[in-house]
């Protein structure tokens, strides 16, 4: 068998674990959207009360929609629901892609909000179990804070104070308590979830939207993972993501809002080749809990008033701006 010398070997790892300098492999806008994203019309794994509809459907129905700058999708705003039927309409896309190491800028202009979505932006495998999830942009119920979580083990969409597998891999990930971000560390279990809040940034929700939105960027590479947030109104967006150039620099782009090394465990093991998971939830696990949905201040039950308001989902959508996948440059 042929070995590569020494020295070159490693001059191809360090080359391959320091890359902070990526261009731009995809830019999705508008109608890109419905060629790079499969619509899944699987029922909700978190047990929510919708009902994902295919593309044709949510295209005609209007819960998706296309300009030539805009990809919009959420939920039903129309339609009072029978108890005994189907969930409330809404929309879950995959990429057609799969992703390993990358950097994902998300522009958004609008994201999902009112008493009981769960709107989600993740990177996971669509066909295999055990490979790990990156949440980007979750919560619940107009909570006014993203929560941004590394899961090492599960294969389903889990939210991070429950494990739903008992085939679950369990990796024996966990990040440092001190870490160089601007986020609060939360849990730093990473077979459990290890999450970081955003308290600080009006980072979901109505808060976010009232800004104008902005840039969720995710980095990922085979020695962390790295998430940050610039609103559209902040003046240090950096250059390449504001104007969409065709490289990145992520060594430019100060500390990140979260951040997940690989201290203890190699994570490159547990996160293979992702795809990106973008959907939008009512109730469920998570927005559903009953303690939860309560101290939220919200109305009713999630169920009934998911089943008897439809006007209340006016807001609960998602309006992208883009989404550019940038690759390492050689």
């Amino acid at each position: 068998m042929y070995r590569l010398p020494i020295f070159l070997a490693t001059v191809l790892f360090v080359s391959s674990v320091s890359a902070t300098r990526y261009g731009l492999s995809e830019d999705i806008v508008g109608s890109k959207f419905l060629d790079a994203f499969t619509f899944q019309t699987i029922a909700d794994p978190t047990h929510g009360r919708v009902n994902y509809v295919n593309q044709t459907q949510a295209l005609q129905s209007g819960i998706a929609r296309v300009t030539t700058d805009s990809f919009v999708m959420g939920a039903d705003s129309k339609t009072t629901l029978d108890p005994a039927g189907p969930g409330r309409d809404s929309v879950r896309i995959i990429s057609k892609k799969t992703y390993q190491e990358v950097v994902l800028v998300i522009g958004l202009r609008h994201m999902p909000e009112g008493c009981a979505t769960w709107p989600a932006i993740r990177t996971k495998q669509a066909a295999a179990p055990n490979t790990g999830i990156v949440d980007i942009l979750e919560g619940v119920n107009n909570q006014p804070f993203d929560q941004v979580t590394l899961h090492t083990s599960g294969g389903t969409e889990i939210f991070f104070y429950a494990r739903t597998s008992q085939s679950d891999i369990f990796s024996g990930c966990t990040v440092p308590a001190n870490r160089s971000e601007s986020g609060t560390a939360i849990s730093n279990d990473c077979d459990a979830g290890c999450s970081v809040g955003l308290y600080n940034s009006s980072s979901f929700g109505p808060e976010f939207n009232k800004v104008g939105g902005g840039w969720y960027v995710m980095q990922r590479t085979s020695t962390h993972v790295s998430v940050w947030l610039w609103h559209r109104e902040n003046p240090f967006v950096p250059l390449d993501v504001r104007f969409a150039l065709p490289h990145v620099d992520t060594s430019k782009w100060g500390k990140p809002a979260a951040f997940f090394p690989n201290d203890t465990c190699d994570m490159a093991g547990f996160l293979t080749d992702h795809n990106i998971l973008i959907n939008l939830t009512l109730c469920g696990d998570w927005a559903g809990n009953a303690a939860t949905y309560a101290s939220s201040g919200c109305p009713s039950t999630c169920i009934d008033h998911v089943n008897t308001d439809p006007k209340s989902f006016a807001g609960a959508f998602f309006d992208f701006e883009a989404l550019r996948v940038y690759l390492p440059e050689e």
